[in-house]
């Protein structure tokens, strides 16, 4: 059944928008996925920050090129489905590969794109490797943190040895009178 070109501009809008609030995505492989099956993937994502829509082909290149993103032209062919990042595409791909290891006969990885760089199936590991946003979040905190720390221990213990002086003094004074 065709598709009316009013609908076609419609998914090419909502394409563009989840294009805009994602990281970068990963181009899925599905075939025999149930319904279910495909609710079970929404939600795993989901948990992660992630999205899952089975797209057009011809209409997601459309809104690939209308955000800016590059396109792995050949990565959408068949049956693409596409999962999001949506600000946290490390996690996300560790959600992936889970899938993937749960259902290894109807879900894959074809490949995908993140910082304008597209990526094989086979550098989906390296991707879910990387640090998630709240693990960098951390990281910048604890090198924020870390001086201010020091710092606190320093004039700490230069206070105690300030006191240890003083008292040290007043035994002194004390022994001499």
């Amino acid at each position: 059944m065709a598709i009316s070109r009013e609908r076609k501009e419609e998914l090419v809008s909502i394409y563009t928008e989840q294009l805009k609030g994602t990281d970068g995505f990963i181009v899925a492989s599905y075939s025999k996925l149930t319904v279910a099956q495909v609710n079970v993937v929404r939600t795993k994502l989901a948990a992660a920050g992630g999205t899952y829509s089975v797209v057009k082909n011809t209409l997601f290149r459309h809104a690939l090129t209308e955000a800016g993103w590059p396109v792995p032209a050949d990565l959408l062919s068949n049956m693409t489905g596409i999962v999001f990042g949506n600000g946290n595409l490390p996690g996300v791909a560790k959600v992936v590969q889970g899938v993937i290891k749960d259902m290894p006969d109807n879900f894959g990885v074809k490949g995908g794109v993140i910082a304008d760089s597209i990526f094989k199936a086979s550098d989906l590991e390296a991707i879910a490797n990387l640090p998630t946003m709240d693990e960098i979040r951390a990281q910048l905190a604890g090198i924020i943190v870390a001086p201010a720390a020091q710092l606190a221990g320093l004039l700490q213990a230069a206070n105690s040895q300030v006191v240890n002086v003083l008292q040290a003094y007043l035994d002194k004074a004390n022994d001499a009178a």
